[in-house]
């Protein structure tokens, strides 16, 4: 198992009763046993990031137990995919998932961020960009220098965030079947350096 040594201060944070306190995460590979966090976090953040986009009855229906056969697959045999879990005060509070870039017009120097997902608790509290910012770092220590991403083109949050970020539609759209209908999905693209 690879982790990163560093304890990262991810921001600050503003809990529901307004007062600032000092939020500390850490960034570590995932491991099998992480499989049932990350479902739950996966689904949790789906029921809130989409809620407005999807349909309630899609969104209430989700369900972690589903959710953990696809993760506990992806880390039993990751290939080349590497899944990252940020941990804070023991409990797993988000995690990411990177990797070569499944695009039919990328090369091999193209990687991407397939997945960014937080607990909804932890929404704007700093995690999210420290993940990304790790994430970004495995793609570029793994020799890619360019990476993409795709988002529902409905997520304005989630386009505000990766925009702040430094990533830039490239322009290309395509659409994803969500909740039994096809979803616009635009794709993000940064350089790695």
């Amino acid at each position: 198992m690879r982790t990163t040594p560093e304890r990262l201060a991810a921001s600050l944070s503003r809990p529901a009763g307004g007062i600032l306190r000092r939020v500390s995460v850490r960034i570590r590979e995932a491991e099998p046993k992480d499989a049932e966090a990350i479902a739950g976090v996966h689904v949790r953040s789906w029921q809130a990031a989409y809620r407005g986009q999807l349909t309630d009855e899609y969104l209430d229906a989700l369900s972690v137990e589903e959710r953990l056969e696809q993760h506990r697959g992806a880390l039993r045999t990751p290939g080349e995919h590497r899944t990252w879990v940020a941990v804070e005060d023991g409990r797993i509070v988000g995690f990411a998932v990177t990797g070569p870039s499944q695009d039919a017009d990328a090369d091999e120097r193209t990687g991407e961020l397939y997945a960014i997902y937080l607990e909804p608790d932890r929404f704007g509290s700093g995690i999210g960009k420290t993940l990304s910012d790790h994430a970004i770092r495995d793609l570029h220590e793994r020799g890619f220098r360019t990476a993409t991403l795709w988002v529902l083109e409905t997520n304005t949050g989630a386009r505000r965030f990766y925009e702040r970020e430094g990533w830039s539609t490239d322009g290309l759209t395509t659409s994803e079947r969500v909740d039994c209908e096809m979803r616009p999905t635009v794709r993000y693209r940064t350089s790695l350096g």
